[in-house]
């Protein structure tokens, strides 16, 4: 059985995919898998020659893409394509961010007609795309903080549109993107004067996503196959989940299971399934809460396809449940290889 791990990729996640993709691909070929390691932006080259995909290189900040070829994203498809002609019978997703997470590269590998790992098109569309989530997410009865969603039209952050969103809510507020993940472009507004530079730093990326800051506890559930595994406390060095907490060992501690009552737990892991279910999600995937200090959830994002490295949320979720990292890898496989012989 050969699966291809898709790992590298574009966008600023790349270092993460990297990272995540080489953990995948040595738990695949422990369980005896043969495995092509590919980052789509370079082609099937590295792989044919003999040689492997640059390595991840995870640092306290997102990685600069200006050493990455030109046409980066035509490339990616035309990798994608060519997947067809070297026996695979399976792409396992570990691409974060970018085309390889917002449901490009899913429409691709629809079209060429290979089976992948992880949500559809659509959902992974849906699930990059915060603020259309979040009112998913409240049509299905899942509780989401208050947002406003400022578009790049709106540059530059004026006065006028500071004073617009002070008056809306409270200080602090979040400020993202609205289709990045890792909190990249991330910032926690503490100040007024700080507002202006937090838009600008996510309109960098994308529309501008703003809401309050939920005071409480960092937790997450992950998914696999419909169901919810054990919820996972996340407590940060710093007391915000950045981008350096996420991947700097060291920098975060981590409860798995949380240690929550047993009421409080079983509403999280509901709220996640239901979160899945409303973007149409399949296979796994991570959703994200900030839980408040009176234990109402307030659920941020679904990560459809999570991170996979030895600091990432899923792989101490399921070990939580008594699976182990190979096993869980293999699983998701399993559940893609079902679709094909449907």
């Amino acid at each position: 059985m050969r699966v291809a791990v898709l790992m590298g990729g574009a966008s600023p996640e790349r270092d993460v995919s990297l990272a995540s993709g080489d953990g995948i691909a040595k738990a695949l070929e422990k369980r005896g898998y043969d495995v092509i390691r590919v980052d789509p932006v370079f082609g099937l080259e590295g792989w044919l020659q003999g040689g492997r995909v640059p390595q991840a290189r995870l640092t306290a900040e997102p990685p600069s893409l200006d050493d990455l070829p030109e046409n980066a994203e035509l490339r990616i498809a035309d990798t994608l394509l060519a997947l067809r002609r070297e026996a695979v019978d399976v792409a396992f997703i570990a691409l974060h961010g970018g085309t390889g997470e917002d449901g490009h590269v899913q429409a691709v590998l629809d079209m060429a007609g290979l089976p992948y790992t992880g949500s559809g098109a659509l959902a992974s569309a849906v699930a990059m795309d915060k603020a259309t989530a979040k009112r998913l997410f409240r049509h299905e009865g899942v509780i989401t903080p208050e947002w406003v969603l400022l578009k790049h039209r709106d540059k530059p952050a004026d006065a006028t549109l500071v004073g617009a969103i002070i008056d809306r809510f409270e200080l602090p507020v979040v400020v993202k993107p609205n289709n990045q993940g890792s909190t990249v472009g991330f910032s926690l507004v503490e100040k007024k004067e700080q507002l202006g530079a937090a838009l600008e730093k996510a309109w960098q990326f994308d529309d501008a996503l703003v809401e309050p800051f939920i005071p409480g506890r960092e937790v997450t559930v992950a998914i696999l196959d419909g169901r919810a595994l054990p919820v996972v406390e996340i407590i940060p060095e710093h007391g915000v989940y950045d981008y350096e907490c996420k991947y700097t060992k060291g920098k975060s501690r981590y409860v798995a299971p949380a240690e929550l009552p047993v009421e409080v737990a079983a509403w999280l892991q509901g709220q996640a399934e239901k979160a899945f279910r409303a973007l149409g999600c399949r296979d796994y995937a991570r959703v994200d809460f900030r839980l408040r200090d009176d234990n109402t959830p307030f659920c941020l994002e679904v990560n459809t396809a999570p991170g996979m490295t030895e600091l990432s949320l899923v792989p101490k979720a399921a070990r939580a449940a008594g699976i182990e990292f190979d096993e869980l890898c293999d699983r998701i496989v399993q559940l893609a290889l079902s679709r094909k012989q449907q």
